[in-house]
């Protein structure tokens, strides 16, 4: 897929962040835009963004994608009225964090309905027409760096981010027969409004510690403009994993290749995130 111009493109999660950022890059080649979000007022303005770069906007509708009866009629009024997407982009996520004693129930099954199950609905209601359409194509899902590396107080997370990449490395396999494409985005840090709004279980994000992390991660993060040329780039240069910045491509180059030193440094950070747990849940009287 050289271009994207007069393409159709569906995106998850367009209203904010990486998939609001992708939304107006795609508009500004010529795309035609299928677009959803949870957020009804910010998802109207990202359409009204996208005209105003010369973009084409189809179709959009506020929904929740861990609704598979949403996510279904949505598709079958898309597909009755403009056919199959060529390309599908798996934007929509949330993000929690927390030790496996501070997580509840709720959180696990919260990720899993919207971080895994949201792109499963998504693909189940599109890629039957689209390999039927027999024009090819391309999806996008987007995974993490906590999909890579056992990140401290990712389990939950990295179950569903995890469990995206296995979907799309099966998939990638099963799809080239259709000449369908896969692509599996694995973004480090990112200056979207997952920073403000991560819930990490068990520990006050007003706290002055946990406030100078959160801002020494947003001076590091790239921002979501870059990490949607990013994928925009993987997509029409076919690249399975994309990264959108060069630690997490240098990391899993290091876990590859020195999978002994890796754990070592894998170990040490989950060490001082421990220690740092202990210390608030220690200022917090537990």
């Amino acid at each position: 897929m050289k271009t994207f111009h007069d393409r159709h493109c569906f995106i998850t999660g367009a209203a904010s962040g990486i998939g609001r950022a992708t939304a107006l890059a795609l508009a500004e080649q010529g795309a035609w835009l299928s677009l959803t979000d949870i957020q009804e007022a910010p998802l109207a303005a990202v359409c009204e963004a996208v005209r105003q770069r010369g973009g084409r906007v189809l179709a959009s509708r506020a929904l929740d994608i861990a609704d598979y009866a949403a996510v279904r009629a949505f598709a079958d009024d898309i597909l009755s009225e403009h056919g199959s997407p060529d390309v599908l982009m798996n934007i929509a996520g949330i993000s929690t964090w927390g030790t496996l004693e501070n997580l509840a129930i709720e959180h696990w099954r919260q990720l899993l309905d919207i971080n895994l199950m949201g792109p499963v609905h998504v693909l189940q209601s599109f890629v039957p027409a689209m390999i039927d359409a027999g024009r090819g194509g391309h999806i996008v899902n987007v995974s993490s760096a906590a999909g890579l590396f056992p990140l401290p107080w990712h389990a939950a997370y990295s179950a569903t981010k995890f469990g995206l990449r296995g979907i799309s490395e099966v998939l990638r396999m099963d799809l080239a027969h259709h000449r369908i494409g896969v692509s599996l985005v694995c973004p480090g840090a990112v200056d979207t409004g997952l920073v403000q709004t991560v819930n990490i279980v068990g520990v006050d994000r007003h706290d002055p510690d946990v406030r100078a992390l959160v801002s020494r991660f947003q001076r590091h993060a790239v921002q979501p403009e870059q990490a949607a040329r990013a994928i925009l780039r993987g997509v029409q240069r076919k690249r399975f994993m994309v990264f959108t910045s060069a630690d997490i491509r240098l990391g899993y180059w290091f876990q590859r290749k020195w999978a002994w030193p890796f754990e070592v440094v894998m170990r040490l950070i989950n060490r001082q995130a421990f220690r740092l747990a202990q210390q608030k849940m220690k200022k917090g009287g537990k």
